[in-house]
């Protein structure tokens, strides 16, 4: 059953959702020179920070306190009203600040470290506060709950939030990997460098589309169709085609729709070596051309947060009308050669489906299917 999207909100190295989509659109990429990566993280030149920096103490927790209380604040949720629940997702949680404690001994509260606190800062009424882990499309799964919750009749209404930051130990585990120091995501191009850690949250408001008065919610930013998963742990780390082929026809078997009528998809689009050939083919294989673009070149790579940033921007291509190019693409992989990728300038949005990718590591991956309110 389909659910409604009535907000938003949004935090990247650009500032907030608008903030976001207008340098997306202007093809720039915030990418600069690494900070809180503090000794010992070889191979790493280059991030995607957040414009007030504010300090690397629970940067997570803060930015998700910002995000929920403009997501609940635009919705215009009640929670002395309403049963609201919120479900975080996030692939390293506060991971730096337990870093911190292993090097200087700085005393972290367990409790510090499940975002339940960071939560109620902004919405002292929730429900309820849960925490999951999901990797890179913690966000993805957290946005399925959140739409079997109010399918289900559980909650009146569902935030569903993520947030990361970049910590030490995933930054070296990048550099690792990098024969050289990426200075940029590519997403999608022939000569990309590798992957580079972004900081960001976001939140997002589901709510039944007929509420039990039958009233439906005013203003609507899209209709949530439905979210497909796949959990299937080929390989620790490298995407499989096969798995993320399940994902995406999971999404279509549970909305009941097809993925010819599919007009945008906005890309997982890591710029590593294995994971953009890989989504590539598995969308060749489902045989259509949608327009293709992905965000990552522009404000890195947000791990648990990325699902609900792709989210943010396919709305605003719904209410815009375009679809910014995909930065930092230049020539196009080889195993792209038929993919439709918005290059050099924003697009007009065809109609149809917007199909939302996020894949993390283990095969742990979420499609999401979005359309316009009508």
């Amino acid at each position: 059953m389909p659910a409604l999207i009535t907000a938003s909100a949004v935090r990247t190295c650009f500032g907030t959702g608008a903030d976001t989509f207008a340098a997306l659109l202007a093809g720039r990429t915030g990418a600069g020179p690494l900070r809180d990566g503090g000794p010992g993280v070889p191979g790493v030149t280059t991030g995607y920070h957040l414009v007030d920096g504010g300090g690397s103490a629970f940067k997570a927790s803060r930015l998700l306190t910002d995000v929920v209380a403009e997501a609940v604040r635009s919705a215009g949720l009640d929670p002395a009203r309403e049963r609201i629940a919120v479900l975080v997702g996030s692939g390293l949680g506060e991971l730096s600040a337990v870093e911190r404690w292993a090097v200087d001994g700085t005393d972290v509260p367990p409790r510090a470290l499940d975002f339940e606190a960071a939560v109620r800062a902004a919405l002292p009424g929730a429900a309820e506060v849960t925490t999951l882990s999901g990797a890179c499309s913690a966000g993805g799964h957290a946005l399925a709950l959140a739409q079997d919750l109010v399918e289900l009749g559980a909650a009146d209404a569902v935030v569903a939030a993520a947030a990361d930051t970049a910590t030490r130990s995933m930054l070296a585990m990048i550099g690792r990997v990098s024969p050289v120091p990426a200075s940029a995501v590519r997403p999608f191009d022939a000569g990309r460098e590798g992957v580079l850690l972004g900081e960001g949250a976001a939140a997002v408001v589901v709510v039944p589309e007929r509420r039990p008065s039958g009233r439906r919610p005013a203003r609507p930013l899209a209709r949530l169709l439905a979210t497909g998963l796949s959990c299937d742990a080929a390989h620790p780390t490298a995407p499989d085609v096969a798995g993320i082929g399940r994902a995406m026809r999971d999404a279509f078997d549970r909305a009941g729709r097809r993925f010819a009528e599919v007009g945008l998809v906005v890309a997982h689009g890591t710029g590593t070596a294995l994971n953009d050939p890989a989504e590539c083919r598995a969308l060749r294989d489902l045989g259509c051309a949608p327009l293709v673009t992905a965000v990552k070149g522009a404000v890195g790579h947000t791990s648990g947060a990325a699902a609900l940033v792709n989210l943010d921007v396919a709305v605003r291509c719904l209410e815009e009308g375009a679809v910014p190019p995909v930065v930092g693409l230049r020539t196009v992989l080889d195993e792209g050669a038929d993919v439709r990728f918005v290059q050099d300038g924003p697009a007009a949005l065809p109609s149809g489906l917007v199909q939302l990718n996020a894949f993390g590591f283990g095969g742990v991956n979420a499609v999401t299917l979005l359309e316009a309110p009508s």
